[in-house]
């Protein structure tokens, strides 16, 4: 019995996306191609690895095993090609990056291009996903880099995950030009009690931490607006309807607004994160490398 590794990544994918339709839209295939080499594999093993139920499957035990047996040989595999491809005088490839909205611009593009002077045949494919996005799609394989800020629920340590720090980022109350809490060097959160704020969508990264930090000064916003885009929210302050609490980085400069630190000051730490591998991808790390030189 020789076993497939592309029906193996079938059926790892779908233990981990649980649908046969979920499974073919990420590999670009038709449902119906995904059921007949699931089946094909189930006639290789002489095992039965599905147990239908209507028109959803779901795995047997064998299943199961077979799936996560699977995420180890195609581990091993990867780090294969990855000491085959170390052996050559420069990395290629291609590695698929993923950042957080105001890390694109501002770290992974600058990342990008000091990689492309350095090795030519590696090719990044960017991604924006947020932290609470990224994590999973790392740890999925969708991602082989991510550029994320490990102070949200889900980032918890994961020993098959790497850290490597690249910066910190200050979180600044954003305010219009006139406002009156521009006189103050650095505002309490106690003192904006009874503004009006512009909050990210709830369950995003920024919406969390504010909507704690106004919690723990005592006091729940009072939100009117929620955007999905930074520039948005910059917009909105500039007119003068609203404050809102943003990332250094996510702070552009060609909106007419005033920024302050929080007293105390409130800051993010900005890590890249990586599949722990027995042997790293050289492609991989000459990503990191371009990353890490942010902080040089």
């Amino acid at each position: 019995m020789t076993l497939n590794p592309w029906r193996l990544r079938l059926l790892a994918d779908l233990a981990v996306y649980g649908t046969v339709r979920a499974v073919a839209q990420r590999g670009n295939l038709s449902p119906s191609a995904v059921s007949q080499q699931l089946a094909t594999l189930e006639r290789e093993t002489r095992t039965a690895l599905l147990e239908r139920t209507g028109r959803r499957v779901r795995l047997t035990a064998a299943g199961l095993l077979l799936a996560g047996r699977a995420r180890e040989i195609l581990a091993r595999m990867d780090a294969a090609e990855a000491e085959l491809r170390g052996l050559a005088d420069e990395p290629a490839g291609t590695v698929v990056l993923a950042a957080f909205g105001s890390a694109v611009h501002t770290l992974a593009e600058p990342g990008v291009t000091r990689l492309a002077a350095l090795h030519p045949d590696v090719t990044v494919v960017l991604h924006e996903l947020e932290p609470h996005e990224s994590m999973p799609a790392l740890r999925r394989g969708d991602a082989d880099v991510i550029i994320t800020t490990t102070d949200f629920a889900g980032a918890e340590l994961d020993p098959a995950i790497d850290l490597v720090p690249i910066a910190a980022d200050e979180i600044v109350l954003v305010l219009p030009p006139e406002h009156p809490l521009t006189a103050l060097e650095a505002v309490p959160m106690e003192a904006c009690a009874d503004q009006r704020w512009t909050f990210e969508a709830a369950g995003a990264y920024m919406s969390e931490l504010a909507t704690r930090l106004c919690r723990e000064a005592g006091f729940e916003p009072a939100v009117i607006c929620r955007f999905n885009n930074y520039m948005l929210a910059l917009a909105h302050v500039e007119k003068g309807s609203s404050i809102t609490l943003l990332p250094g980085l996510a702070v552009d400069d060609r909106y007419r607004v005033a920024t302050r630190p929080l007293d105390p000051p409130v800051t993010r730490r900005i890590t890249a994160a990586v599949r722990r591998l027995p042997s790293p991808r050289p492609e991989v790390t000459a990503v990191l490398t371009a990353l890490r030189a942010h902080r040089s």
